[in-house]
């Protein structure tokens, strides 16, 4: 029987469909953004190429883009802002 004291050892790699789990989007989000270039950044391991993610750089990845949407990040929030003043046209 297991001893159920221990808790579970997460993976340092995960591959595709568990990535995707993990950042809760759907497998062909994450395929997209890899042909895009967009997503966290992945490679190929072993023999067969199989896809894979660290853990860890998906963490950091979601983190960035956290940081770079204004509505998470009040510094990022144009209504933070002081309004601009336009600048008044000269009569030719």
């Amino acid at each position: 029987m297991r001893d159920q004291s221990k808790p579970p050892v997460e993976a340092a790699f995960l591959n595709v469909q568990n990535a995707a789990k993990y950042m809760g989007i759907s497998v062909n989000t994450l395929y997209v953004w890899r042909h895009r270039r967009q997503g966290p950044p992945s490679f190929r391991m072993g023999p067969g190429g199989r896809v894979m993610y660290r853990r860890d750089l998906l963490d950091a990845w979601l983190g960035d883009q956290q940081m770079a949407d204004s509505r998470s990040t009040p510094a990022l929030n144009p209504l933070n802002r002081d309004p601009q003043q336009r600048e008044r046209r000269r009569a030719a």
